[in-house]
């Protein structure tokens, strides 16, 4: 390891690799081609990071304004975190980096690859974008890492990585690594891939031996009481559900009871985000509420207890739901919410996923076992007033018609006088005089659509002037 790299992992604290890190790295400065399998939270970031900076500033490349490195990531959340963690290093080294994703404008990431940037963390389609639009080169890169390969695989990305890939020069350095090994990752690797060398640090199915999981039996309508109880307690909690309108729904009931909390799903916009894992990050909330958005690559210190508020829909999702916690060497605890309709499911699924659970039937909203998963005293401080919800970034557009008033109560607003209120009188209230009219008062004017009654402007000017 360069000493200049090694000075800033100690900064940091980091004096020992993990055993995907002790696996990997020897392979990956030497410069060979890696396919490295370890579980979530095992330290596989800076498992590819230190090779790929070691590369990059040993000089023996010239330098030039287009990218020398790509990172691909799965989502956004992930690219940041990785960028974030790639920043001391690159900063030794002297080399720039940039992150490339949706959901924010393209402007600031063209300006930045004008200017010339070493090291990009990008997601893929985004990157296709600004490489389409003439932007972007690939031409120079020396190191491509995928990260999360197996994600990319179950989100629909490996035909953006293929041709990403593709554009890339033959004789770079490939490194590829993944929670999981599964067919589709296999795919990429005997067609990208040069004599890879692989690593598995540990099962595909291993949980982490400091994290304990429990299941907890309870009926329907103590669900949302038992998950108050729990992320009321101290310590960050991240809650899961298996849909953005669960996520939202659910982060609004802690918040009216108290509970500080936080979303995060995909109907978020990109600042709108970001704003609410910084609160997390911060403590300003203590819950986040989350869809699979956030099961992978979303690291915050000394989370201590993951719940499935909605089991996940399969094993794969289990494990990596639950990699939230029990990271580096910490121990965490794993809460899965069971209705008596899902004990079926929930029963395959830990099975698949190599979990021995231990299930508790609750029949109320409180029960002793709820302190013993999250001890200490329960607070309930408020919700948190500067989160951004999703209703902000993307509020649903109200396409239903309006309701047709009264057609008395109409003419009593608009023309007529109620009873017991002196009729008004002046300029513009032509209604008003139309209503002493026989029958006037009576008759509703046809509107054209798309054309603005004069009823309805004679008001607009009673309303401007204060006489309504």
């Amino acid at each position: 390891m360069p000493a200049r790299l090694a000075g800033v992992l100690s900064g940091l604290g980091i004096v020992t690799p993990t055993p995907i890190q002790s696996a990997t790295l020897p392979d990956a400065l030497a410069g060979r081609d890696v396919l490295g399998r370890g579980r979530t939270g095992s330290g596989k970031t800076y498992a590819f990071l230190l090779p790929l900076v070691a590369r990059l500033s040993d000089g023996s490349s010239a330098r030039s304004k287009a990218p020398r490195a790509l990172i691909l990531a799965p989502t956004r959340e992930l690219a940041n975190q990785i960028d974030q963690a790639l920043a001391p290093l690159a900063q030794a080294a002297g080399l720039t980096s940039r992150t490339i994703f949706g959901g924010v404008g393209q402007n600031p990431q063209v300006t930045a690859l004008r200017r010339g940037v070493d090291i990009l963390v990008a997601c893929p389609g985004r990157l296709e974008d600004l490489i389409g639009q003439g932007h972007c080169s690939l031409a120079a890169i020396e190191v491509t890492v995928i990260d999360e390969a197996d994600h990319m695989a179950d989100l629909g990305f490996l035909p953006a990585v293929r041709r990403l890939l593709a554009q890339t020069p033959r004789g770079g350095q490939r490194l590829f690594f993944s929670a999981t090994l599964d067919r589709a990752v296999d795919t990429l690797v005997r067609k990208f891939l040069v004599d890879p060398v692989t690593h598995e640090a540990d099962s595909a199915q291993s949980p982490v031996s400091e994290m304990s999981h429990h299941v907890l039996h309870v009926d329907r309508e103590h669900r949302l009481p038992i998950l108050v109880d729990l992320i009321s307690a101290p310590g960050r909690t991240v809650v899961f559900t298996r849909t953005k309108r669960g996520a939202k729904q659910l982060a609004r009931q802690f918040n009216n009871s108290g509970v500080p909390a936080v979303e995060l799903h995909g109907n978020l916009a990109q600042n709108a985000r970001t704003r609410n894992l910084e609160a997390f990050h911060d403590g300003r909330a203590s819950a986040l509420v989350a869809t699979d958005i956030a099961a992978r690559g979303i690291h915050v210190d000394d989370v201590s207890l993951v719940v499935h508020a909605d089991p996940p829909a399969e094993h794969k999702a289990y494990l990596h739901r639950s990699g939230r916690t029990a990271r580096a060497g910490n121990a965490g605890t794993v809460v899965t919410i069971m209705t008596s309709e899902q004990a079926h499911d929930v029963r395959l699924l830990t099975r698949a996923a190599g979990i021995a659970p231990t299930t508790t039937r609750i029949k109320g909203a409180t029960h002793p076992v709820l302190v013993e998963l999250a001890p200490g005293a329960r607070v309930l401080s408020g919700p948190i007033e500067d989160a951004a919800p999703a209703a902000s970034a993307s509020r649903p557009v109200n396409t239903a018609k309006p309701r047709r008033r009264n057609r008395r109560s109409s003419q009593t607003r608009s023309g007529g006088s109620a009873p017991g209120t002196p009729k008004s009188t002046g300029s513009g209230s032509s209604s008003s005089q139309a209503s002493g009219q026989k029958g006037a008062s009576r008759r509703t004017p046809r509107r054209t659509p798309g054309r603005p009654s004069s009823q309805g402007t004679h008001s607009a000017a009673a309303f401007s002037a204060g006489r309504r």
